[in-house]
């Protein structure tokens, strides 16, 4: 068999989590702190792209459990198929 590559992982999503909040509370710390309203925005602006990691994150897994059901089915009605031509002696 070959090889597959794996999908990125939850450590993957729980890294940029963690960076984007990161960057978010030192953007805003300093831009309170300087009095640099633009550090404040882009601050925000982190913290908004963290929550869409989140977001993304959850809807990849939803979709790869609805992926691995349908493969499940798949091999299910396939066996099920098998069986039936075993049954008549189809060896085909």
């Amino acid at each position: 068999m070959g090889s597959t590559a794996r999908p990125p992982g939850r450590a993957l999503a729980t890294f940029a989590i963690g960076f984007l909040l990161l960057d978010a509370v030192l953007f805003a710390y300093s831009g309170f702190a300087l009095g640099r309203m633009m550090n404040v925005v882009w601050g925000g602006v982190c913290l908004v792209f963290a929550a869409l990691v989140v977001v993304l994150w959850r809807r990849y897994r939803r979709a790869m459990l609805d992926l691995e059901r349908a493969r499940h089915d798949l091999r299910a009605e396939a066996e099920s198929i098998r069986d039936l031509l075993h049954g008549k002696h189809l060896h085909n």
